[in-house]
């Protein structure tokens, strides 16, 4: 199946047509910073949170790696610019990407990159991984985010084991394709943050991803 689930909490009610809007120049569709305000609390509302461990936790990594922040007015347009190459290497996959805000969500279901019950990334996929490495590191001046998640098909404690294992074979596999480590920290959800019924295979499939969240670093992180 090909997935259209875009965003974690894409699948909950509270995210309607009235929440997003349409860029003019593109003709994408994106979630409106209105709307970010009132889904909060839908499924998935931890994307709309901080980044994992916190910016301040983070500085100290992304200091040591000597990489600077980006001045508040270009913040937009460098996101901009990342979001549209990103968009063109994934053309034609079932990789999604949103734009929320000032960031960024990379969607991929966990049927193109892994085998059933595997954390290792199938070698068809790598190609497309490559791609989106390889504007991860061009773009550098971002925080990278790598969420794994689960149907809830086994035990809690094995999905939740599965969903890290997932999370950190993606981060791995970006570190050797000129990803800086001191940008990237990982997740595992397991089965705690479903997009679908899990009482049906398609809704299953779709629980089944890993996400990528990419903040821009801000100068203002990176200032004592």
């Amino acid at each position: 199946m090909r997935s259209k689930v875009v965003l974690s909490f894409a699948a909950s009610a509270a995210l309607t047509t009235a929440a997003c809007t349409t860029d003019p120049e593109t003709g994408e569709r994106r979630i409106s910073r209105a709307a970010i305000g009132g889904i909060g609390g839908a499924v998935g509302g931890y994307l709309l949170g901080d980044l994992v461990g916190g910016r301040r936790d983070r500085t100290e990594r992304i200091l040591g790696a000597g990489i600077g922040g980006i001045a508040g007015a270009a913040i937009g347009s460098y996101m901009d610019r990342q979001e549209q190459e990103l968009r063109q290497r994934t053309a034609g996959t079932d990789v999604q990407v949103t734009r929320q805000g000032d960031d960024l969500i990379l969607n991929i279901p966990s049927g193109i990159n892994f085998d059933y019950n595997s954390a290792a990334i199938r070698p068809e996929f790598r190609t497309t991984l490559d791609q989106v490495a390889g504007t991860l590191a061009q773009y550098n001046q971002t925080y990278i985010d790598v969420y794994g998640h689960t149907d809830a098909t086994g035990s809690d404690q094995y999905n939740q084991g599965l969903s890290e294992r997932r999370a950190r074979s993606v981060a791995d596999y970006l570190s050797t394709r000129g990803v800086s480590p001191a940008r990237v920290a990982t997740r595992g959800f397991g089965e705690t943050q479903p997009v679908a019924p899990n009482d049906t295979p398609d809704g299953q499939a779709a629980n089944r991803r890993v996400e990528i969240k990419v903040v821009p670093i801000q100068q203002n992180d990176v200032q004592g």
